[in-house]
């Protein structure tokens, strides 16, 4: 198969989850500086008025941590994947108050309808997910909706430029009687794009150990270069996490 038959369509669509969807709480704890950094930053935001715009929710990590710290926000949340938003929708029906406040959408952002303004906007490991022209294609767009000084939070797999590696994300996590251990691996394909495998192992319990394979494709880009095609400024909370602002 090539690079050209493997990866779908475009718009943001090299997210596939299907397989490894039940794991991706436990690849979170490698980013728990970023999810605590951004909770301060949310937190000195005080009281805001228009709706916070969250890109690519997944299971619901950033959708929490904003209705916790700004308790009376409204939050639009995207998420295209059917795995992953059915974890988000159970989390969001599990609380009244989230379900007053939060709105899931399955489209991919450009076909979201948006209000004329934001207050906030959200793009938490998601971004390298859409080549350089889609991105483009939505800074016009959301950009203008930011409401004067308005922030937006963007997180980056810890990678600057397309290249191979390997990298134990997870390892020996036991959850009741069966241990999870992750193997994360990047091929540098053409350009910016890499090619990335998550391979998980399960084993204990007295089952036979299983393993799960996963491949993504992702852009690489650093904090500074989105900026910098953004126009806007760069506060930067952690090696993959940072604040634009005007």
């Amino acid at each position: 198969m090539t690079l050209a038959e493997a990866m779908p369509a475009k718009n943001g669509a090299y997210r596939n989850y299907t397989k490894v969807a039940e794991f991706y709480p436990l690849s979170l704890q490698s980013f728990s500086r970023s999810e605590q950094m951004f909770r301060q930053e949310l937190g000195r935001l005080g009281t805001i008025g228009g709706p916070v715009l969250d890109i690519g929710s997944g299971t619901g990590r950033t959708v929490l941590a904003i209705a916790e710290t700004l308790p009376e926000v409204e939050i639009i949340a995207v998420e295209p994947s059917t795995t992953m938003r059915a974890v988000l929708m159970h989390r969001v029906m599990q609380d009244r108050d989230l379900r007053q406040r939060v709105t899931i959408y399955s489209d991919p952002i450009h076909a979201v309808p948006l209000p004329e303004k934001l207050s906030v906007i959200v793009a938490y490991g998601v971004l390298g997910h859409f080549d350089q022209e889609e991105r483009q294609l939505l800074w016009r767009r959301l950009i203008p909706k930011l409401e004067a000084g308005a922030p937006m939070f963007v997180e980056l797999l810890p990678i600057g430029k397309s290249v191979d590696f390997e990298q134990k994300l997870v390892e020996g996590e036991q959850i009741g009687r069966r241990s999870y251990e992750a193997v994360y691996s990047g091929k540098a394909e053409r350009g910016d794009l890499m090619r990335i495998k998550a391979r998980w192992r399960i084993s204990g319990g007295g089952g036979p150990p299983c393993v799960i394979e996963n491949t993504n494709f992702w852009h690489t880009f650093t904090l500074e270069e989105l900026a910098q095609e953004t126009g806007l400024k760069l506060q930067r909370l952690t090696p993959e996490s940072g604040i634009l602002f005007p």
